[in-house]
């Protein structure tokens, strides 16, 4: 059996302070704090040498540092990454499957503060509080606050892509509006849908064309991406009103803004997009009726400190050869006991 410490690359910062100090604090790892643009050579000789890496958001990570084949490649002790959030398509999850590497997640650690988001989304919306304070602060008047009618969330239906622990989130808060919540997840099991108290809902066709709210609440992935296409917003009711604080990519922008410009459905809210931040003069930044956020709909206070915890925490179970409880990619397992084993002398536990 080795001594060998357990070495833990991260880029800068942490989501939340208190994730290194946690991880700090477990027995034979090693943290290695690297700064993206200091010497190229010596960042790659520690990634070398790092036996688990620390993502942070997209965003705020060098392409050359994603978890693509050719950083894998230049990793050979690499044994697992985690994402700094829920989501996790910064990995190529094939290649790190195929290199036993182990891919996991923070899923659940934002789930509140998303779905909050999506909601407060809704309800500037419905009761058109961003198109009225647009024209308050405008100094051109000859509109009245009838203009400017809302609509209540109470008894409208919503239709949620993806019931995961953001989806159920939604599901949940919106029975407290008297809401009827319908989801699409082709993953989950028919009792599955009951014990997250959503209506299921067997094709995205017949969702839209049903409900009067959408809520894109899924992973982008293979499958998903340019997912929510010009024929499913073509099905949505005139009424309707569409959001998404997933990932770019799932939805189709350029469909979305045509569906809004043509008066097809009602208003659109939009944490995220393709381009990040998109450019001030993104077509969809034309229009009253969409509000926008800079994929910050799991920027609290609140799940950063989850986010930060949850990482240090399964940081703590993968090193000491436990099954991690976030795993993405669960093929990657046995191949990632036989690298385990052969590094540190020790076999980790069976799936």
């Amino acid at each position: 059996m080795t001594t060998e410490p357990k070495r833990l690359a991260y880029f800068e910062e942490w989501m939340d302070p208190a994730g290194p100090e946690i991880a700090a604090k477990i027995p034979g790892i090693e943290l290695m704090r690297l700064e993206q643009d200091s010497d190229a050579d010596a960042v790659w000789e520690a990634l070398s040498g790092a036996h688990g890496y620390q993502m942070r958001a997209s965003t705020e990570t060098q392409k050359q540092f994603w978890p693509d084949k050719s950083f894998l490649a230049r990793c050979p002790n690499l044994l697992a990454v985690s994402s700094a959030g829920a989501g996790f398509d910064m990995a190529d999850i094939d290649a790190c499957t195929e290199a036993g590497i182990l891919v996991v997640s923070q899923s659940g650690s934002n789930a509140e503060s998303v779905a909050q988001h999506v909601f407060g989304m809704m309800l500037a919306l419905c009761k058109q509080m961003i198109q009225s304070d647009r024209a308050i602060r405008r100094e051109k008047r000859g509109w009245t606050r009838w203009d400017y009618m809302g609509h209540e969330l109470t008894g409208r239906s919503i239709g949620i892509v993806g019931l995961g622990n953001i989806g159920r989130r939604v599901a949940e808060i919106s029975k407290a509006f008297n809401m009827r919540p319908f989801a699409y997840d082709p993953y989950l099991t028919d009792a599955d849908f009951q014990e997250r108290g959503a209506e299921r809902v067997r094709s995205l066709e017949e969702l839209f064309a049903e409900v009067d709210f959408i809520s894109i609440n899924c992973p982008l992935t293979h499958e998903t991406r340019g997912m929510i296409n010009a024929d499913l917003y073509a099905r949505m009711k005139p009424s309707s009103i569409f959001i998404t604080t997933a990932r770019g990519y799932i939805h189709d922008e350029a469909a979305l803004t045509a569906a809004i410009s043509e008066g097809r459905i009602a208003a659109a809210g939009c944490d995220v997009f393709e381009l990040e931040p998109p450019a001030h003069d993104h077509p969809l930044m034309a229009f009253d009726n969409v509000i926008v956020s800079p994929h910050n709909a799991g920027i609290t206070s609140d799940a950063s400190y989850n986010m930060g915890t949850y990482a240090a925490e399964q940081w703590g179970d993968i090193f000491a050869g436990k099954y991690p409880p976030r795993l993405k990619n669960p093929k990657a397992w046995d191949h990632y006991r036989e690298r385990y084993t052969a590094m540190f002398g020790t076999e980790p536990a069976a799936a």
